[in-house]
């Protein structure tokens, strides 16, 4: 009976906590992906706006070029301006969805750069290497951490075998002189 009683909690435990862990990590990943192709379909769009493209074409642009989140959020994005939405909005929602700073940042500086009449293409530019210079120093950072997380499989797996590899010998030759005793 109270076995049955167990189960009964450990399954509803897990039923509550699962999904919101499955959730947050598919939240995650998704906004790693973004935050990994967000420089690059900067770019891209600051070629297509140079090249002489609207905004609206260069979003399309992106959509098109790429199978991926941001691709996926600018080609939603383009739908619902052609749908009606001010630019603006669309742009707004985008980037609640996505939920990222590097992405909110940017929605801003387009909206600002419309609402003030700034070259489109410089500020495409500066968001441009903003985010690749993000992207530099969230690897550098990753790079520095990797050490300290060497250092558990470190001295579980190598150091015990270079112990053994170099004390067998000495190990050996220890019984060898005091076995004859």
């Amino acid at each position: 009976m109270s076995r049955e009683i167990l189960v009964t909690i450990l399954f509803v435990v897990l039923g509550f906590f699962f999904p919101q862990l499955w959730l947050r990590s598919k939240i995650e990943r998704r906004q790693k992906e973004v935050r990994k192709g967000l420089p690059d379909a900067l770019d891209l769009l600051t070629i297509c706006v140079e090249a002489g493209l609207g905004f609206d074409a260069a979003m399309a642009k992106v959509g098109d070029k790429w199978e991926n989140e941001i691709s996926l959020s600018f080609a939603r994005a383009l739908r619902e301006i052609q749908l009606g939405k001010a630019r603006r909005d669309a742009l707004k929602v985008m980037a609640d969805r996505v939920d990222l700073p590097e992405m909110t940042s940017f929605v801003a500086a387009i909206i600002q750069s419309e609402a003030l009449g700034v070259s489109m293409a410089r500020v495409l530019r500066i968001q441009s290497d903003q985010m690749r210079i993000k992207r530099k120093q969230r690897a550098e950072e990753e790079a520095e951490k990797a050490p300290v997380k060497m250092i558990l499989p470190m001295g579980i797996f190598i150091f015990p075998s270079i112990l053994i590899v170099l004390l067998t010998p000495a190990l050996m030759r220890i019984v060898t002189t005091f076995g004859d005793l």
